[in-house]
């Protein structure tokens, strides 16, 4: 019994003496608020609030709105400081008191500053306790209850890309995309959506995944798919719920001609933001996902702009509290044709094929062409499955961008080896060789190994040898100049080097660990053996014929941006008189009835050019695929030099297809330059 009165007595003291602790001054509690503020404490700011002030928002709640909207406008560097007052603040009744205090951050729109005011309050009931009267202006001075922060993305223009004259190559567009506004759906939204599924040719969980993404509401617009092809004859009309509305796109003028030039952008997925965190990259940005789009990226993307303003409940912004304007981003203006990248493109009628035009006294790259090729507005405008899977099941493989892609040059190669011999004074324009036959080796030490060729001509100079593309020949000379300066020379011509352009092309490779042995040897003096080169590369090769022996650099973007501008790629490769003899052998092949690139001649111009044929087979007895070139240009102006090379030309008149194929090409565009 005396140990219960004891207990009791311990806690009677108790109470009265939490009925008499010290009372805690204002000026302290708006310090502990601040301070907790600005470390980011919301559960303790929580307990410092009035008791009216927590009847109306649960902590939960309070936690939130702070952390939601901190977190909305990427707020950084909070900073709460009280302003010094001389006077204790008009009005004050003795149970409140008035603090104003300075409110810095840096936000998604740059730095935000306030000033505000804070009242603590005495508890009414207890007369002792000092609490923050917590109000919507404790947030933002300029809030009221039903107001909210309002973060919008101020969405930066994407660069548009031009050819040479302004032509657009890439550019910013509009399409028509069918969607769905949730709430308008009605009680048969269902059967809507099963309608909309048929119509579109997509499967219904298609759909619904698009309404189940997190950001959806009732009364938002959401995109299902992008109108376009024979989805723009559909009528929607008819079902409650659904409607089309414009939405800004990715627009590629010239589609397939052009396709893996332009590349195209797609929106970024979370590997991308994970690999490029320099980027800030958000989940609603486009990043260019091949070709132009994604060499020029940083420069096209521009930067969005950010506007945080207080919007009242009808959604009215009664202040900007920060804001910065997008920043477009910047065209780019390249050397391309449009006009002559649709006529190659053409040309090659679908043909798997690849092909390269340049400006041979510039450099400046006229053409880019893989051939088939792929629409990249269905990038934009909405793939479907089928579509994708018709790509990659596609023998012809439109998704291939061979122009960047290393193929064995075959004869086409042969004017690099004449020019060494030249160069080297090994041989001589009219040296004359006597070969008999079709089939030529060395000696008993290649075994059964021979090169063939397909004229049998007993007596040939090195002119007659280019017109007639024998293998035999130019293997012979090749013999003569020796491994060591063939490899020397034919280095020079950019063998084993980056092209000096922005666009990633493979190296040309004379061999894959050199050329240890003659029978190599041979086989590369005309192009097979293990050379590859890239359409573009075979172009620039060519440019030394005709500019008195200096190779060309490559330029792919207009400028006048010094920092711009592509290094030189070397120091001249031949003596002029050198260039000139072959310049001179190469208008033969071309004006020579009997040259096999005849078929590209036109009366009263000077064109000069070299045909070949690219065996790929294990054996010289074996049947494989051929593929057939073609290097040409315009001998008089120097305007347009073309190599184009078709794949699987056995049975097809070998390297006179692609001859037939690429002289209208030609013709068109000297006419248009008349």
């Amino acid at each position: 019994m005396n140990n219960v009165r004891s207990l009791i007595s311990i806690l009677l003291l108790l109470i009265v003496l939490a009925g008499c602790k010290e009372e805690i001054p204002p000026e302290d509690v708006f310090e502990s608020y601040i301070g907790y503020w600005q470390q980011g404490r919301y559960e303790q700011m929580y307990e410092l609030i009035s008791e009216t002030a927590k009847d109306a928002l649960s902590k939960e709640e309070f936690v939130n709105r702070y952390r939601s909207i901190y977190e909305g406008i990427e707020m950084s560097n909070l900073y709460v400081a009280a302003v010094p007052q001389d006077e204790e603040a008009a009005g004050d009744a003795p149970t409140v008191k008035t603090f104003p205090y300075r409110l810095v951050m840096d936000s998604a729109a740059g730095p935000i500053a306030v000033d505000g005011a804070m009242q603590i309050v005495k508890n009414k009931e207890t007369n002792h306790e000092w609490k923050v009267e917590w109000k919507p202006s404790l947030l933002f001075p300029s809030m009221d209850e039903g107001d909210k922060v309002n973060v919008r993305t101020l969405k930066a223009e994407r660069g548009v890309i031009y050819d040479r004259v302004g032509r657009e190559l890439a550019a910013n567009g509009s399409i028509e995309v069918v969607g769905i506004v949730p709430g308008e759906l009605g009680q048969a939204g269902e059967e809507t959506i099963a309608e909309l599924a048929e119509r579109l040719s997509v499967p219904i969980s298609f759909i619904q995944e698009k309404l189940a993404a997190p950001w959806v509401k009732d009364d938002l617009f959401v995109p299902i798919v992008n109108v376009t092809g024979d989805r723009v004859k559909l009528d929607f009309s008819d079902l409650q719920g659904v409607t089309k509305r414009d939405k800004s796109a990715r627009i590629y003028p010239y589609g397939e001609a052009a396709a893996h030039l332009t590349g195209y952008i797609r929106q970024v997925t979370a590997e991308d933001m994970e690999k490029h965190p320099e980027k800030r990259l958000a989940p609603a940005d486009v990043i260019g996902k091949a070709g132009m789009e994604q060499i020029y990226d940083d420069r096209l993307r521009g930067r969005d702009g950010v506007h945080i303003t207080i919007v009242n409940a009808d959604g009215v912004v009664k202040e900007t509290l920060a804001k910065v304007d997008p920043v477009d981003g910047e065209d780019i203006h390249v050397t391309i044709d449009a006009l002559l990248q649709e006529s190659m493109y053409r040309s090659l009628d679908g043909d798997a094929g690849t092909g390269a035009a340049i400006q041979p006294r510039t450099g400046e790259i006229l053409a880019l062409v893989s051939s088939p090729a792929y629409d990249p507005n269905l990038f934009i405008q909405g793939l479907s499955e089928e579509q994708w899977n018709s790509w990659n099941e596609d023998p012809n493989n439109p998704l291939l961008n061979r122009f960047t892609k290393l193929y064995a040059p075959g004869s086409v190669f042969k004017p690099i080896t004449a020019s060494i011999g030249l160069q080297l004074g090994v041989s001589s324009v009219d040296e004359i060789k006597t070969i008999g036959g079709l089939r030529w080796a060395k000696d008993e030490s290649w075994g059964n190994y021979y090169v063939k060729r397909l004229r049998d001509v007993p007596e040939e100079s090195l002119t007659d040898a280019i017109v007639n593309s024998d293998n035999i020949y130019l293997a012979q000379e090749a013999i003569e100049i020796g491994a060591d300066n063939f490899i020397r020379e034919a280095e020079k011509f950019g063998f084993g080097k980056p092209l000096p352009i922005s666009y990633p092309f493979p190296q040309a490779s004379l061999s894959n660990d050199g050329i240890t042995n003659e029978i190599l040897l041979a086989d590369s003096s005309y192009g097979q053996g293990e050379v590859v080169m890239s359409p573009l590369h075979l172009a620039l090769s060519y440019t030394p014929f005709i500019n008195e022996g200096e190779l060309i650099t490559p330029v792919l973007e207009l400028t006048d941006d010094e920092e711009l501008r592509e290094e030189p790629w070397g120091d001249p490769v031949l003596a002029p008189e050198t260039a000139a003899a072959v310049n001179r052998m190469l208008l033969e092949v071309v004006e020579n009835p009997t040259g096999t690139g005849h078929g590209a001649y036109i009366k009263d111009r000077r064109i000069a050019g070299k045909t070949g044929t690219a065996e790929l087979k294990r054996s010289k007895e074996e049947k494989g695929q051929e593929n057939g070139w073609f290097v040409v240009y315009d001998a008089e102006r120097f305007e347009l030099l073309m190599a184009v090379m078709i794949e699987d030309v056995q049975n097809r008149g070998g390297s006179a297809y692609v001859v037939r194929k690429t002289a209208p090409v030609l013709r068109e565009y000297m006419e248009s330059r008349n």
